[in-house]
């Protein structure tokens, strides 16, 4: 079978960001609780004029730039993400019409002319599943080349349990054969189950009502009677829509955390026994590194413990375990599995196979479908600032999307993983105040007005451009 994997990447993270403890005092929250607890330093925030069509835009084309790709070559352009701008006009296609006019002077007019592009969405899952496609595509054919991206915002309600999760970012990778970082080697093991842990609905309002609401702002009583009269002589654009029911779009989701927590398990353990049966890994012993979809920083140390101690008895090594914590009275024995958690021997699984990926997230906060794959760059960089052998080395992968579907996958180090790995650039921290007017979308200006980055310039409002967004790279 040939080589197909990711043969170079590069990320877009906005350059502002909230400093964690500073939002734990504010909310008087502890502390502890999130950086110690949760592994939360830093939560990255989009400026006013971001959204996730520009970060795509700014992560492909350093992807293109630093690694002289030339994108009339580029047969697909997949874009996985759960904060699309718009219900029917792709992400994507703001992208590629952004890209194609940034790059015309070097590559022509609609230089991705003939190219595939689509938006793909499964909550966090959504970029993996671009990724398999895309695979899948360049090991059918020859010569392929494919760009995966995944980019979004995170955005909670302010004062909701989610609200300290928050981040924003966008990851592009060049797919192709023979590649430099790593190389998959087509079994993916899925788990599929249709629930409600994370949702984002469209809500629905009656016109009626609302104007009802907004009189009782003025001090005012109206019946019900007299909105629908008043409706039906309103001759402004909103008032005056034929539809008596508005449809409201939020960013921020409905979600309940404990059964999403507890569905991300679930679908993972069911997605190993599908891997497995495909092919049998011993884990503990073949994958050098484990990346996760990362909601949480901590995430994943938290959720794989059931399995790592169902991994180590299947290594003959339950007995270090006991050593350490005794003897569960059950399986079901939580206090157990919470001295497990504690003891030397899963810390140092964590900090050899876990810890590394985890980083980059402590710094940024969740990137919905950019998670996972900001987590491989993560321990990438880790790995190369401790010199470590990591040519030929196996890598596993454990992504989770809500509503819910879960895909195990593996890939193997390559040659010259080394020479396409970058830092994280510097950022901006901005007060709590600053913060909440972006999340509320009170500032009407940006606040860091860095050079050389694509932003959003206009939201139309034309007769037929009403809604339709425009970007530009200053």
């Amino acid at each position: 079978m040939k080589k197909v994997g990711i043969d170079s990447l590069s990320f877009y993270v906005p350059s502002l960001y909230v400093d964690i403890e500073e939002l734990a005092l504010e909310r008087n929250i502890s502390a502890d609780k999130l950086v110690y607890g949760l592994g939360l330093k830093k939560m990255s925030t989009p400026d006013f004029d971001e959204d996730s069509a520009s970060i795509a835009a700014n992560s492909i084309l350093k992807l293109i730039t630093e690694n002289n790709i030339n994108p009339t070559e580029i047969g697909r352009v997949y874009l996985g993400t759960e904060s699309g701008v718009d219900a029917s006009k792709p992400t994507s296609s703001y992208v590629i019409e952004i890209l194609e006019e940034i790059l015309k002077d070097s590559y022509g007019d609609r230089c991705f002319k003939n190219c595939d592009i689509v938006d793909l969405t499964f909550a966090c899952a959504g970029a993996v599943d671009a990724l398999q496609n895309c695979c899948d595509w360049v090991r059918n054919g020859e010569g392929r080349k494919a760009i995966v991206i995944a980019s979004d915002i995170a955005k909670y309600e302010l004062n909701s349990t989610g609200e300290y999760t928050q981040g924003a970012g966008s990851v592009s990778m060049l797919v192709c054969e023979n590649p430099s970082i790593i190389s998959f080697n087509g079994l993916w093991g899925v788990s599929t189950k249709g629930i409600g842990d994370f949702f984002k609905p469209r809500r629905q309002f009656k016109k009626s009502e609302i104007l009802i609401e907004a009189a009782r702002l003025f001090d005012k009583e109206i019946s019900q009677k007299e909105a629908e009269s008043l409706l039906e002589e309103a001759e402004s654009k909103f008032w005056s829509d034929t539809n008596d029911i508005l449809e409201i779009y939020k960013e921020e989701p409905v979600f309940e955390g404990q059964f999403s927590n507890q569905s991300y398990k679930e679908r993972v353990f069911e997605a190993f026994e599908d891997f497995n049966n495909q092919n049998d890994r011993n884990i503990l012993n073949e994958w050098e590194k484990i990346i996760f979809h990362l909601p949480y920083a901590f995430h994943g140390r938290r959720m794989i413990i059931d399995k790592w101690i169902s991994w180590m008895e299947k290594n003959g090594r339950s007995e270090i375990i006991f050593s350490e914590a005794g003897k569960p009275e059950s399986k079901l024995d939580k206090d157990w599995i919470k001295k497990v958690s504690k003891s030397d021997t899963y810390k140092n699984f964590i900090n050899e196979k876990i810890a590394p990926g985890e980083k980059a997230s402590s710094e940024i906060g969740n990137m919905y479908t950019a998670s996972i794959f900001m987590s491989l760059i993560s321990s990438l960089v880790e790995s190369l600032s401790s010199n470590k052998e990591f040519i030929n080395k196996k890598i596993g992968f454990i992504s989770y999307g809500s509503g819910s579907k879960a895909k195990i996958f593996e890939g193997t180090i390559q040659d010259n993983w080394e020479s396409k790995i970058k830092q994280l650039n510097s950022r901006k921290k901005i007060t709590i105040s600053e913060y909440e007017n972006l999340h509320r979308r009170k500032v009407s200006s940006n606040i860091n007005n860095n050079k050389g980055v694509i932003k959003l310039v206009e939201i139309n409002n034309g007769e037929f451009t009403e809604g339709l967004r425009s970007y530009l790279k200053y």
